[in-house]
């Protein structure tokens, strides 16, 4: 896959004409949100000096830009807004994300709101004293090492913010499953839908049982998680896919709604 690509166009408007300028790019935004090439965007305003703006673009590629957008009517319409200041650019290039990234503090992550390496711990032990009892899954998980429930808790806690852990004690996104990108989890065939599903509504019931955070922020990310993954497992369970490339463990964080704080 491409990664994506993000220009950057720096502009210095004078001060009487800005709201003119913005009132020309939230017309023109419009045309950015309906192009399949863009991924985002933003508009910023310099706090210590107010004549200059950045437009942040988040393209699919530098290539899908300049010869799909820049070739498409839509970037007719878009450049019929901002014509008038075309001439005010400062700076306009596309750049290429490093691996230099990370996210602060400000935001707990989904691996310290559950509680950390203790709360997922518990999940794993209550979920696979549930799961061995099951009928429909009991024959999936009764074939695994009894060590099994531990690399699943380090494996949910890394891809939900916690520390990393090696590939040999991890559990796989779907944690029965070929589907994990590092391949810790043990092969199993033909998973079925119904399997699926037990699974999930088990995982659920061991979180509450575990005493993982109720709340709709954290348990909508939790289940959005769960959800990706097990269906990665009944993908790559079938009997003609193909194991998935070698790859980083997920980073799963939150979703449209940060963590409620009363």
């Amino acid at each position: 896959m491409t990664a994506h690509s993000v220009e950057y166009i720096r502009y210095r408007i004078p001060e009487q004409q800005s709201a003119e300028f913005l009132a020309a790019y939230t017309r023109a935004a419009a045309q950015l949100a309906a192009a399949p090439q863009c991924v985002d965007y933003e508009l910023a305003r310099c706090e210590e000096d107010f004549e200059h703006f950045i437009l942040r673009i988040t393209w699919t590629s530098t290539e899908d830009h300049l010869e799909g957008f820049r070739k498409s009517e839509l970037f007719a319409g878009f450049l019929a807004e901002i014509r008038p200041y075309t001439g005010t650019i400062e700076e306009m290039r596309h750049y290429k994300p490093t691996t230099v990234r990370g996210t602060g503090a400000s935001v707990a992550t989904l691996y310290a709101w559950a509680g950390g390496t203790e709360a997922f711990a518990r999940l794993a032990e209550v979920f696979y004293d549930k799961v061995l009892k099951d009928d429909l899954l009991a024959p999936v998980f009764a074939a695994l090492a009894p060590e099994h429930a531990e690399h699943v808790a380090l494996w949910f806690g890394e891809v939900f913010g916690g520390p990393s852990v090696c590939p040999e004690t991890q559990g796989g996104p779907a944690t029965w499953s070929p589907s994990s990108p590092r391949g810790g989890a043990p092969m199993v065939r033909n998973i079925t839908e119904a399997q699926r599903r037990r699974w999930v509504n088990l995982i659920q019931d061991a979180a509450d049982e575990a005493g993982l955070p109720t709340d709709a922020e954290f348990r909508s990310a939790f289940l959005a998680y769960v959800e990706w993954g097990t269906r990665l497992a009944v993908h790559f369970s079938g009997p003609d896919a193909k194991p998935p490339a070698e790859q980083p463990a997920p980073r799963w964080t939150w979703g449209a709604a940060p963590p409620h704080r009363p």
